[in-house]
């Protein structure tokens, strides 16, 4: 009996860290600041750029200014607001860029990894997410992986992998 009460405790302390780190209004805080950008574009080529991510409006609202200076890239810029919505106790993000592009997504855990989702969709049959991943997260490092699931989360493909450096 002893053991069956201690394991209910750990389940609940455990459902409760993670829904209070995930409600956690500095839990993006890691990537605020200028960071020096690096990755592969395949063939020997290294695409680089910069990412410049401040807190805005009271400090409740992260923007991030995204820059590619180099590679395959190059010219392609985007901004994001990152929000946390204290009456929903979710994060979430918008983003846009010079190429016409939009996404919505929902912030999420896993471990120490920091997500943000899109919502599902059907594409022939298929249900498609896609998400960033932030993970290795060191003061002055991360990274930030873009991948998509084809069975709805299942298995998860790479599709392009930026390594931050915060900038001097």
């Amino acid at each position: 009996m002893k053991k069956v009460i201690i394991f209910i405790a750990f389940c609940c302390s455990y459902s409760f860290g993670h829904a209070q780190e995930l409600t956690d209004p500095t839990l993006f805080d890691f990537w605020v600041g200028k960071w020096d950008l690096t990755w592969d574009d395949g063939d020997g080529i290294t695409g680089k750029g910069t990412n410049n991510i401040v807190r805005i409006l009271d400090g409740k609202v992260i923007q991030e200014n995204f820059h590619a200076l180099e590679g395959k890239l190059s010219g392609f810029k985007g901004t994001s607001i990152t929000v946390f919505k204290a009456r929903f106790k979710t994060w979430k993000q918008s983003w846009a860029d010079n190429k016409g592009g939009h996404l919505e997504f929902t912030g999420d855990l896993d471990g120490d990894k920091r997500i943000f989702k899109t919502q599902p969709r059907e594409v022939n049959g298929k249900t498609i997410f896609q998400r960033m991943v932030f993970h290795d997260i060191k003061e002055d490092s991360l990274t930030w992986d873009w991948e998509s699931t084809p069975d709805g989360g299942e298995t998860w493909k790479l599709l392009w992998r930026i390594s931050y450096k915060r900038a001097d």
